[in-house]
């Protein structure tokens, strides 16, 4: 059993039966977290998927208390390395896999832009593919709306996908990258954090049940899915 959590914005723990694993962690400074960095000094594994402080603000903290492995592109690895003092980085780049001890990662690309919060460069943006006890989870992360979506994640038991708008995906174009995929779920995220983004994700999964396939599920913030 694999349990997927919304920590607020775009931040997510995955937990397996022996591993847990962060995504984006955005806690400090993000209005709608209620948990913060020494929540999670247990985490193994932390996925960052672009350089945007939004993305990766908690991550150094998290990790020199939790020891965890930074997974994310080859720049934003070295700039964890050599500036945040980070003990243990993974870098990969677009295209590539890796199988780690809770399953394999395939980074794949997002339509964004990424840049670290002191001006440095944070190389190309991503999502993320996992593959945990034969079941594939999308994280599209904060992308817009592009075709290929459907060559890397056709068919995901569990997709991931932001409905904001002005940053990434509005809910219009997620419907579109809804149907492209085809997944059996899906959950919105990178929503109603602060009111340019504000969004109504029933209305959203009104209409996912509407006009597509997939069945979807809101979580609140510190919401679990199971599957």
């Amino acid at each position: 059993m694999t349990k997927i959590t919304w920590l607020s914005h775009s931040s997510w723990l995955i937990e397996t039966e022996t591993h847990r694993i962060l995504l984006d962690p955005f806690f400090k400074d993000n209005p709608t977290a209620t948990v913060a960095s020494k929540d999670f000094k247990d985490v193994q594994f932390i996925l960052i998927s672009h350089g945007h402080l939004d993305h990766v603000a908690d991550a150094a903290s998290i990790a020199k208390h939790s020891g965890a492995t930074v997974i994310t592109n080859f720049e934003i690895a070295n700039w964890f390395t050599e500036t945040q003092h980070v003990k243990s980085t993974f870098g990969m780049n677009l295209g590539g896999s890796y199988d780690f001890p809770f399953g394999s990662v395939k980074m794949i690309p997002a339509l964004h832009s990424s840049q670290m919060p002191d001006g440095a460069y944070g190389g190309n943006p991503a999502g993320f593919l996992l593959t945990i006890d034969n079941k594939r989870i999308y994280f599209a992360c904060d992308t817009a709306l592009f075709k290929d979506m459907r060559l890397y994640a056709h068919a995901v038991d569990v997709a991931i996908v932001p409905i904001g708008d002005v940053f990434t995906m509005g809910i219009d174009d997620s419907l579109r990258a809804i149907k492209l995929i085809e997944p059996v779920t899906v959950l919105p995220t990178h929503y109603n954090t602060w009111p340019p983004i504000e969004q109504d994700a029933e209305e959203w999964a009104q209409r996912v049940t509407g006009e597509t396939s997939a069945t979807p599920v809101v979580l609140d913030v510190n919401g679990t899915f199971e599957f």
